[in-house]
């Protein structure tokens, strides 16, 4: 094979995966999901203890770490929880349900859409009222400029108020 063959061969020309990149963004993830798990047993065992108590048991050692990453409400959930109540929720619930994700995802997607639109919509029209209007170009662009020069977080309240 010449080198110009080569260098047209399309399974020649890939670049090898770098399997270097992998392992420090691996070692990093794990990082934080062991002190997600370590977190959630000191901010969850006051509850498991007053549940414990309640049932007239004790808890020590492995079973206070086993109750706290099993509450039902816990106040911080551990990963597997969340992951578990991600996937009851996106797909093992009926999409047309209140209590889906999908659902909910649905109905924030449609207001942005149609925000855009609508905002789209008055944007060109009062585009085009300006490029063919002497008057609204003097009497609004100074404005329209300067929104530009203040931050949307600062004007926004301004506006909302």
């Amino acid at each position: 094979m010449t080198d110009a063959a080569a260098l047209a061969s399309p399974a020649l020309r890939r670049k090898p995966r770098a399997p270097g990149k992998v392992a420090p963004v691996a070692a990093i993830v794990a990082f934080i999901l062991a002190i997600w798990y370590m977190a959630a047993i000191p901010l969850n065992a006051p509850i498991a203890r007053m549940q414990a108590q309640n049932a007239g048991t004790q808890l020590a050692g492995a079973d206070l770490v086993a109750a706290t990453w099993s509450m039902e409400r816990p106040v911080l959930p551990a990963p597997h929880q969340i992951a578990k109540e991600l996937w009851n929720t996106v797909f093992a619930m009926d999409p047309t349900s209140r209590r889906s994700l999908v659902y909910h995802a649905w109905i924030t997607l449609s207001a942005t859409l149609l925000g855009f639109f609508i905002g789209a919509l008055f944007g060109v029209a009062l585009a085009t009222l300006i490029v063919h209007s002497r008057t609204l170009n003097q009497s609004l662009m100074p404005w329209i400029i300067a929104s530009q020069t203040i931050p949307i977080l600062a004007i926004a309240p301004i506006i909302i108020v």
